[in-house]
């Protein structure tokens, strides 16, 4: 590995860089570690035109760590509804409950300390630290990563230790020690704008003559990364059970997916079911989960959803929706089920799959 510049150099050209093309966006507006904190759990894996709203309105709803804190967990996740990654909201929650109760309500003030909360990893807690309190620690996210294994010219896969061992040892090195908050957000934006996973405006780019990557026709190879795992398959059968206004939800649990989350009564099967078995085969197993006899003097069955194709990081859900009106619902209801008003749906937080399902019913 050979690099064309001097890091001091690189500094200055990325930070002068910087002050020109830096956006407007509202975490840069403030050193709060509460609200740097939020903003970066917020925007994670997160386009940045799709976090902002989000980011905005949890501000709105949870101003401080003793807000947060006070709320429910079904709180929380109404409001992260439609963002994944739903742990990032618990693990936000438990480590809000933590500090208050354990830190007397004030944010931990260094690097070492912020790694203590729930779901804060390195890159997290290095860019609050440096943020805020002007820790000198490399924030090394994926916009980083790419930026430092293109300009030094890494050819190990980023997403190994070896890797990751060297990325972060040139990030340190690289770093402004005098102004660390402003150089991660540097390196950061550099990466988010111009040195970009595809197509990067190298032609923009005022390192390209220091690159290794560039120098050496590399830009489309580098960074190298070991690909994920296929996406696992899976097949959920949903069934919107309608009486008199009201309809049935579920509470999913700890140990799966969207754990905590509501959803419609669902079958899961190892392959797709045909139209008449879902209809005939599975409605009754559903309708007979109550202890008690069951038998509505009037069901009819609506409409059979297409096929819906739903991507999760390490899941492909297929799914499909039928829509059911019986005269009445089974009581009592089995165990687990929640009788709800159609109109009140809306304050139950739910995956996106289903939320965008109700969407399309009119619900």
């Amino acid at each position: 590995m050979k690099f064309g510049g001097t890091f001091s150099s690189t500094q200055l050209i990325i930070h002068g860089w910087y002050e020109k093309n830096l956006r407007d966006l509202p975490m840069r507006q403030t050193h709060n570690p509460y609200r740097t904190w939020v903003a970066e759990v917020i925007l994670q894996q997160t386009r940045m035109d799709q976090g902002l709203p989000y980011l905005l309105n949890f501000l709105n709803s949870f101003p401080d760590v003793s807000s947060l804190a006070s709320a429910s967990e079904d709180e929380v996740l109404r409001l992260w509804q439609g963002l994944g990654y739903y742990s990032r909201a618990r693990n936000m929650h438990a480590s809000a409950r933590y500090v208050l109760e354990h830190l007397g309500g004030e944010m931990p003030d260094n690097y070492q300390g912020l790694l203590k909360l729930k779901g804060v990893g390195k890159y997290t807690a290095a860019a609050i630290a440096s943020w805020c309190y002007g820790e000198a620690c490399a924030a090394v996210d994926g916009n980083v990563s790419r930026v430092i294994a293109r300009l030094f010219g890494i050819e190990d896969a980023i997403n190994t230790p070896s890797g990751e061992k060297q990325v972060l040892a040139l990030a340190n090195e690289l770093l402004d020690p005098s102004d660390p908050g402003r150089h991660n957000q540097a390196m950061i934006e550099f990466g988010a704008l111009l040195c970009v996973p595809l197509s990067p405006r190298c032609g923009d780019c005022p390192l390209r003559e220091h690159c290794e990557a560039y120098n050496h026709d590399l830009v489309d190879r580098i960074p190298v990364k070991i690909k994920n795992k296929k996406p696992m398959d899976r097949w959920f059968y949903y069934y919107m059970i309608n009486s008199g206004g009201e309809t049935i939800l579920i509470q999913r649990g700890e140990k799966d997916i969207w754990a905590g989350l509501y959803e419609l009564p669902m079958i899961e099967s190892k392959g797709p079911l045909g139209d008449e078995e879902i209809v005939k085969k599975n409605l009754p197993l559903i309708l007979q989960e109550s202890k008690n006899a069951y038998s509505p003097k009037q069901t009819s069955i609506g409409l059979l959803s297409e096929p819906i194709r739903h991507q999760l990081s390490h899941q492909t859900i297929h799914a499909r929706f039928l829509l059911v009106e019986t005269d009445h619902l089974p009581s009592p209801l089995p165990e687990k089920w929640q009788q709800v008003p159609l109109d009140q749906l809306d304050h139950y937080a739910m995956p996106r799959l289903i939320h965008r399902y109700l969407e399309s019913v009119k619900i």
